[in-house]
């Protein structure tokens, strides 16, 4: 009898991770969105409320800039983000989101908290919240324990 080998922790992320985006991407087609990619999906959920640079959005996704250049292309010709000029340089622009872009993510929004209620009911609010818990915690930086400035735990949008 073999068993088999524990996965680590990065894959079971992973696994979490796509079940809720491939929730979330059935959820919208199912209410007529037109498809979307996953790294789309990221991007939108990475966006300040009042704009974000692209090279910030690489950043934040760990993608490059041409990656996010090519999203925010097809998103923005499908009325969902628009860039602006930043107010606070004059050399870079903002991607943020259109008045149909903020529907849409009101929409997403509502389709993840169904999501998370369904998992909820699949393993218990107790396991959900301490499933929220450990993910929310400050962790450190992964090499010398010391906290990584570039780790971000920033709010969901």
């Amino acid at each position: 009898m073999t068993s088999e080998p524990r996965r680590d922790l990065p894959q079971l992320l992973g696994d979490a991770r796509r079940w809720f985006e491939d929730g979330l991407l059935a959820e919208l087609e199912s209410q007529g969105v037109a498809p979307i990619t996953p790294t789309q999906v990221q991007l939108f959920a990475m966006l300040d409320t009042d704009g974000t640079t692209v090279s910030e959005l690489a950043r934040r996704m760990g993608v490059t800039r041409q990656t996010v250049h090519q999203a925010v292309r097809t998103l923005i010709e499908d009325g969902l983000l628009q860039q602006v000029p930043d107010p606070a340089s004059a050399r870079q622009r903002l991607v943020r989101r259109t008045a149909h872009g903020r529907r849409a993510h009101e929409r997403a929004r509502r389709a993840l908290d169904g999501l998370e209620a369904r998992l909820a009911e699949r393993i218990g609010e107790d396991a959900l919240g301490a499933l929220r818990a450990a993910l929310e915690a400050p962790w450190g930086g992964p090499a010398d324990g010391r906290p990584a400035a570039a780790v971000s735990r920033r709010p969901r949008p």
